[in-house]
C-alpha cells in the first residue's frame, strides 16, 4: 500500500530508483522533507493546470546518488529535488518557463533537456539554469 505524502505523490514515486540493489530509503528526518517537497509539488501541478506530473527521480541515498553521476551536493540527497516531466502541459522548456514566470518559491530550477529540476532547498535562490552540453548557463535558452 503506498504512503501518500501529499493528495498526488507518495513516498514510493519519490524514492523510486532503477538501481534495486542499493538502498534508498530515507532517514525519518529526510521523510518529512520529501512530505514538504511533496506539498510544495502540488503547488507546481497547480502551476501547470493540474496535470499529471511524472517523477522521474527525487530522493537518492548517497549511493545511489553517486552510482547515477550525481554531483556530491546534490538536493536529490536531502530530499529536496525533483526531477519531472508534465507532458500534457508540454516539454521540459515550456515547464520551466511556466515556473520562471510564476511567483513559487524554489532554489533552483534546471532545463535538462529531457526533464526539469526543481529544488525546494531552504536557500531558495531561485537560481534558474539551462543544462548544455556536461555544464549550466544562466537563464532559460
Amino acid at each position: 500500500m503506498a504512503l501518500w505524502l501529499s493528495p498526488h505523490f507518495s513516498m514510493e514515486e519519490l524514492t523510486a530508483t532503477q538501481q534495486q540493489n542499493l538502498d534508498n530509503t530515507p532517514s525519518s528526518e529526510i521523510g518529512a522533507v520529501l512530505r514538504r517537497t511533496a506539498e510544495r509539488m502540488e503547488d507546481v501541478r497547480r502551476l501547470l493546470g493540474d496535470r499529471v506530473i511524472t517523477v522521474s527521480s527525487g530522493y537518492r541515498s548517497e549511493a545511489v546518488n553517486r552510482a547515477v553521476g550525481g554531483s556530491r551536493t546534490s538536493d536529490h540527497r536531502t530530499g529536496y529535488a525533483v526531477d519531472f516531466t508534465c507532458h500534457r502541459y508540454g516539454d521540459p522548456k515550456r515547464i520551466c518557463a511556466a515556473l520562471a514566470r510564476s511567483e513559487l518559491v524554489f532554489d533552483q530550477l534546471i532545463e535538462e533537456g529531457r526533464w526539469a529540476h526543481l529544488s525546494f532547498s531552504p536557500r531558495a535562490r531561485r537560481q534558474i539554469l539551462t543544462k548544455a552540453g556536461r555544464g549550466y548557463l544562466e537563464g532559460l535558452r
